[in-house]
């Protein structure tokens, strides 16, 4: 996914259907797509975003604040 894809807009998360932040790929991990307010990650998986409740993981607290600068413009 490209950061400006239109798509981005009207994807949502599965559990608060509030919009999620596109994470490239990078240091070994693929793209994903992220919630902050739950700090759950959803990967996408040759551009698909898999967004099903299940295939989002948990993140931890110290790479949240990390994913959050990263986030920042």
């Amino acid at each position: 996914m490209k950061p400006d894809d239109p798509l981005l807009k009207i994807l949502a998360c599965p559990l608060d259907k509030g919009p999620l932040h596109l994470l490239p790929a990078r240091s070994g991990r693929q793209e994903a797509l992220y919630n902050p307010r739950l700090r759950r990650r959803y990967p996408v998986v040759d551009g698909i975003p898999q967004l099903l409740p299940s295939s989002g993981e948990q993140v931890p607290d110290d790479e949240h604040e990390a994913l959050l600068k990263r986030m920042a413009p």
